[in-house]
């Protein structure tokens, strides 16, 4: 288990410079909104924010500021901060991201975790927080070989907090990490308590379709536009990463457009009737995490989890103590009574009034909050 600080050549930053100067951009959308991809004017304005006023060493000495680590687990490097409590009694917490996120999603909401008693809360409320990188994903390694699924990985994020000296800890995750998190509770029930999910995965329970609730209904429309309008990004990703790893790894612009969008589309960010992802994270924030996946060189290698375990998710049922929240502009939202079918042990439920997809990065204070009170009975 090795110390690791972000530390990039100044070479990789001058030639993000130079391809961005070189871009050629494609013709404008024959609409005035998103709903062809990313508008031109955006990401051409962000493009030049990106070239001539965004300061990565700033973000870098940024990111560095909570401890990070590499371990090897299954013959894959994995980047991972740990940050730990003052407080001694402090409860370990794994925390996982998605595609198309990563670590960064977590930085707002790590000081409030390990520390409460500075930051609105109480030192029983405290946890030691564990965030690695997905495999593939930004400062983790890429695997080498067919086979990293989300069953693997929640493995794998077992032996992590076992070399950490966790023998009792929770998990959390969304999206990829919402799956790795099931994964967990269905393999690592020794040593894992609980676990919380932003995006919980269960199935519509058929006995209820005739009398659906309100709720529900919205939830079922809002998954069929995702269906029709809103996962091409996951049909590419799941069939053939590879070929989809060529324009992104060569033109940082590409990369910015393919993620930026799902910032748009995923995120909790209307305002006035007009939605916009600058409108709940700025641009700073914003171009961080883009370059987790520009710098890494990691556009096909996250893609893969999609081919690994997009097609066929694991959706046995769970009887561990599951805690919920929903947020109300989450990709997917479940209904508690089909939540239930699936966790058995549903100990917290609930439904919050803003927030999406990226809910750590979106709504820290409401994120950290619903950690607390989803594990107040485990303390």
């Amino acid at each position: 288990m090795q110390p690791f600080r972000i530390d990039i050549p100044q070479q990789q930053i001058d030639d993000l410079h130079q391809r961005l100067d070189r871009c050629r951009w494609p013709d404008s959308e024959t609409v005035d909104d998103w709903s062809q991809g990313a508008p031109l004017a955006y990401v051409r304005e962000l493009s030049e924010y990106w070239r001539h006023q965004y300061n990565w060493r700033s973000s870098e000495e940024r990111l560095n500021r909570w401890p990070q680590f590499i371990t090897t687990i299954d013959d894959i490097d994995i980047h991972f901060i740990h940050a730990r409590s003052p407080h001694p009694d402090a409860l370990p917490i794994i925390i996982t991201h998605g595609w198309p996120g990563s670590v960064v999603e977590f930085y707002k909401v790590i000081e409030a975790l390990i520390d409460p008693t500075k930051n609105g809360g109480k030192a029983s409320e405290a946890f030691h927080v564990v965030a690695p990188s997905l495999p593939g994903y930004g400062f983790s390694a890429k695997p080498r070989t067919a086979g990293t699924s989300v069953e693997r990985i929640g493995r794998m994020w077992g032996t992590l907090m076992q070399r950490l000296g966790y023998s009792r800890y929770v998990a959390q995750g969304g999206d990829w990490g919402s799956m790795v998190t099931q994964s967990i509770a269905q393999t690592e029930s020794k040593h894992c308590a609980a676990i919380h999910l932003n995006m919980p995965i269960a199935a519509p329970d058929p006995e209820s379709m005739d009398k659906l609730t309100e709720q529900e209904q919205k939830s079922l429309e809002d998954m069929n536009f995702y269906q029709r309008w809103d996962s091409a990004y996951a049909k590419q990703q799941s069939t053939r990463p590879q070929t989809l790893g060529y324009g992104l790894a060569d033109s940082p612009v590409g990369q910015l457009a393919w993620i930026i969008e799902k910032f748009y589309a995923w995120t909790d960010c209307e305002r006035d009737g007009q939605k916009h992802p600058e409108h709940i994270l700025s641009r700073d924030e914003l171009l961080d995490n883009v370059m987790l996946y520009w710098l890494n060189n990691c556009a096909a290698s996250s893609a893969r989890l999609y081919w690994e375990s997009f097609a066929s998710p694991n959706m046995d049922t769970i009887e561990m103590p599951v805690a919920c929240s929903i947020f109300p502009k989450e990709i997917m939202r479940c209904s508690r009574r089909w939540a239930e079918q699936r966790f058995t042990q549903l100990i917290y439920w609930n439904e919050l009034s803003k927030g999406g997809h990226f809910a750590a990065f979106e709504q820290p204070e409401l994120f950290v909050n619903e950690l607390r009170k989803a594990f107040q009975s485990l303390r």
